[in-house]
């Protein structure tokens, strides 16, 4: 098996496809503080989420419903965010704010808790035990 040179390539955004990315905007603003980082109107949104970002880029017109409002993401995508405030107060603070949200659970040093954004797009909140 030959092996493939190393590189220097990084992560620095997820581009999801939105029906609403205002939406989705003010979601990830008010809830988890991300700031917009480019903007056009209705269409495209960067948000810096921490050392990436979260690009909202609205879906074409051949896959626009009716109705903006509903739910339509089939992503098998998760975003996970790493915090180091408690997870249980985290979860609580975003029931309280009608975002739906999982149990929370404990795997190899970690609390985890899934929550769901707007258009259904699975995030996760992670926070390392100490």
């Amino acid at each position: 098996q030959q092996q493939v040179p190393f590189m220097n390539i990084q992560f620095n955004r997820i581009i999801l496809f939105v029906t609403d990315a205002e939406r989705l905007k003010n979601f990830y603003q008010s809830h988890f503080g991300f700031t917009v980082q480019e903007e056009i109107k209705d269409e495209w949104v960067v948000l810096k989420a921490g050392p990436a970002e979260i690009a909202l880029h609205r879906i074409g017109e051949a896959y626009r419903n009716d109705s903006e409002t509903t739910n339509t993401s089939e992503s098998n995508v998760k975003l996970v965010f790493e915090t180091d405030e408690d997870i249980a107060a985290l979860r609580e603070t975003l029931l309280q704010k009608n975002v739906p949200m999982r149990e929370a659970w404990q795997y190899e040093g970690f609390l985890f808790c899934d929550g769901e954004d707007p258009e259904g797009n699975i995030f996760q909140l992670k926070q390392k035990i100490v």
